[in-house]
C-alpha cells in the first residue's frame, strides 16, 4: 500500500473510533453488546474457514511450520509466503475473538464499580470507540481473506489461458489434412 494511502487509512480510522466514542457515550451497553456478539461470530468463522482452507490448501507447509522446520525450496518459500498471507487473517481474527471475550468477562463485573458508575458516558464511549476499532479490524481481515482468494482465481486463469496457448501451438503443427476431426475414427 502507498504511503499516503496508509495514511489516509490511518486517519479515517482514527477518525471513525473518535467519533464512535464521542457518540457511543449515549448508547447503553445492553444495545452495544448485540454488536460485540455479531463481532465474536464474524471472527469465529473468518479464523475457522480460513484455517480450513489453509490446512487444506497447505497441509505440507503447516506440517513443516509446525515441527519448526524452514523449508529449503524456492517453492517452499513461495508457499510459505502464501501461508504467512493467509495467516493474518486467523492471527488478527484471534485477537479480535480474545478482545471481545474479555469485554464479556470484564462488563458484568466493572458494571457497579463507583468509578464505572460516577463516569457512565466516558464508560460507554470507551466501550463504543474499541468495539468500532475492532470491527474495523475485523473489516480489513475480511478484506485480506480475498487476496488469496484473488491469487488462486489469478492463478487459476493464467493457467488456463496457458494450456489454451499450448492447445493452439501445438495444433497448429500437424497439417490439417492429416489432423483428425471430430467424429473420425480411423
Amino acid at each position: 500500500m502507498k504511503g499516503w494511502l496508509k495514511l489516509l487509512a490511518w486517519f479515517v480510522f482514527a477518525g471513525l473510533v473518535g467519533i464512535a466514542g464521542l457518540r457511543g457515550a449515549d448508547v447503553p451497553f445492553h444495545q452495544q453488546w448485540p454488536l460485540y456478539e455479531a463481532l465474536r461470530n464474524t471472527a469465529a468463522i473468518i479464523f475457522a474457514v480460513v484455517g480450513a482452507w489453509l490446512a487444506i490448501v497447505y497441509p505440507e507447509r503447516l506440517k513443516v511450520s509446525l515441527r519448526k522446520q524452514a523449508a529449503t525450496t524456492g517453492r517452499g518459500n513461495e508457499s510459505g509466503q502464501r501461508v504467512v498471507a493467509l495467516m493474518a487473517p486467523i492471527v488478527n481474527s484471534t485477537v479480535i475473538l480474545a478482545a471481545v471475550l474479555l469485554v464479556g468477562l470484564a462488563a458484568p463485573l466493572l458494571r457497579g464499580l463507583p468509578v464505572v458508575v460516577e463516569n457512565l458516558a466516558l464508560c460507554r464511549g470507551l466501550s463504543y470507540a474499541l468495539l468500532t476499532s475492532l470491527t474495523l479490524w475485523q473489516l480489513w481481515t475480511v478484506v485480506l481473506t480475498l487476496v488469496p482468494a484473488s491469487e488462486v482465481t489469478d492463478r487459476a486463469s493464467r493457467d488456463h489461458a496457458l494450456q489454451n496457448t499450448a492447445a493452439d501451438v501445438f495444433s497448429n503443427t500437424v497439417p490439417r489434412e492429416k489432423a483428425p476431426r471430430d467424429g473420425d475414427h480411423h
